[in-house]
């Protein structure tokens, strides 16, 4: 994969898939109403399916300050980003993903001097957020949100290492941000330790990148590894970055805009409520840290990388999750791992399906076990479903007819409580964030007595392709290659 910036991408893209462009939309709503509107579509069809929309002369800015939402919100975008064959099914790209995945090799980012992002250098008393059109996505939302397909970057006070994460940014004022970030966030924790000592927590944001960092941003990657050297892993070369004047802290050298500020441990204001991927306004508005926004670097023209939730969860969480926790699986020596899937409806890892070979009894419960509890599936969890090795786990109507044939609650449901969730929990009472309980349900056929257990109704593989051979031509018009 070349190394590219965002516009590159765009134009590489526009030759397989056009983006939808609008002109003249206004920020206030009218942007995320669009943007959702085919969000609401895309619920349709699965694999969900939502256009990448770039918007421009947005009503009040001037004509190139553009705003690009649901960038990879496609299985075939985000096969085309990762440099993998775009016709794959949603198995096949989570195995292929995962094979991949084990031949990445981390590359460190490379300093350099200069940039793109270094076109325009605002400081001091020319920082002015609101030059850039931020949409308010959503009616409720507590106000305009920059940062949605934002990477935030901090620095581990004792290791050094450097994060980048994606969290929800919004515009306060002129100068300064808001910066929510949930518990157990590899940001979070930075941030902390800077606070337990007083000490402001410098911060580098970029607003707008090649979708690479938001993949990056999202991913369950180890702590005190950074996510640039994942980013340089995927583009088999390093990442050029340059050292912010004020933080020191590496950028995105070809990023499209990017601020430096710093966080004062004490210093709140009221962030928030921001329609969440929850498809709700989960976390409500109250106090968070402040970021003092220093210096803004932007490109001539900038794009805002937009990412407004989609309800359940981004396409690319849907598809990268699942190979996280089957490669968690079987470095936890989980035998026979034949596919694994968090469902779409249900935020990327709400619901997460293990479809295993049994090969000895507790063989179903050890997998559930270890995929609520590692570290791709631990956050916001709410149920694991083990089923057998005939049931596709990406197929909503073979794992409810499973769930349905061959669990009985008694015997196959257990409650785990006190779990790792989150402040967006919305099952759970404001008082108990935090918490919450886990169930994992073993749906597959009871292995005590899995040789008499009835078998399914089905078609063989020697009649299937006798009579395809013989009505291929009758058939193949309506039901395509499906044999």
């Amino acid at each position: 994969m070349s190394q590219q910036d965002l516009r590159t991408w765009l134009e590489a893209l526009d030759e397989m898939e056009p983006v939808k462009l609008f002109k003249g939309a206004h920020w206030d709503l009218e942007v995320g109403a669009i943007t959702k509107f085919f969000q609401f579509k895309a619920r349709e069809v699965f694999p969900r399916s939502i256009p990448a929309v770039l918007f421009d002369q947005i009503e009040g800015y001037p004509a190139g300050y553009r705003v690009l939402a649901n960038a990879l919100d496609s299985l075939k975008r985000l096969a085309f980003t990762l440099g993998l064959p775009t016709d794959l099914k949603p198995m096949e790209f989570v195995r292929l993903w995962r094979e991949r995945s084990k031949e990445l090799v981390p590359l460190k980012p490379e300093v350099v001097k200069d940039g793109p992002v270094l076109e325009n250098v605002d400081v001091g008393k020319e920082v002015n957020m609101l030059k850039f059109p931020t949409p308010k996505w959503h009616e409720l939302d507590g106000g305009r949100y920059i940062g949605t397909g934002s990477v935030t970057i901090t620095r581990d006070p004792d290791e050094g290492w450097v994060n980048l994460g994606t969290y929800r940014v919004q515009i306060h004022d002129e100068k300064n941000l808001g910066f929510w970030i949930s518990p157990g966030q590899h940001g979070r924790i930075h941030r902390e330790k800077y606070f337990s000592r007083g000490q402001p927590c410098k911060v580098a944001i970029s607003f707008g990148h090649h979708p690479l960092y938001l993949l990056a941003g999202t991913s369950k990657l180890p702590w005190g590894f950074s996510e640039y050297e994942f980013v340089g892993a995927l583009r088999k070369e390093p990442v050029k970055v340059i050292l912010g004047e004020f933080t020191g802290l590496p950028i995105p050298a070809d990023a499209e805009l990017v601020v430096e500020g710093e966080s004062l441990p004490g210093e709140t204001r009221t962030e928030g409520p921001f329609g969440e991927w929850t498809g709700y306004y989960g976390s409500s508005a109250r106090p968070e840290p402040v970021i003092k926004v220093k210096s803004v670097m932007y490109r001539n023209n900038p794009i805002i990388m937009g990412a407004p939730p989609v309800r359940g969860s981004q396409m690319f969480n849907t598809f990268l999750g699942p190979a996280a926790i089957w490669e968690e699986l079987e470095k936890a020596g989980v035998p026979d791992v034949r596919g694994v899937w968090c469902n779409e409806a249900a935020g990327g890892h709400l619901i997460i399906i293990v479809s295993i070979k049994q090969r000895y009894p507790g063989h179903a419960r050890q997998a559930a076990l270890l995929a609520t509890s590692c570290s791709a599936g631990a956050r916001h969890g709410r149920y694991v479903i083990v089923v057998d090795e005939d049931i596709d786990p990406s197929n909503s109507t073979d794992l409810l007819w499973a769930l349905a044939t061959r669990s009985d609650p008694e015997r196959s449901i257990e409650i785990f409580r006190r779990c790792w969730s989150t402040s967006l929990d919305t099952a759970i009472p404001r008082e108990e964030w935090g918490h919450n309980s886990r169930a994992i349900i073993d749906a597959c056929r009871p292995y005590e007595w899995m040789a008499d257990f009835p078998k399914v109704v089905e078609v063989s593989q020697e009649v299937r392709e006798r009579t395809w051979k013989k009505w291929e031509k009758e058939l193949k018009p309506i039901l395509g290659d499906a044999n």
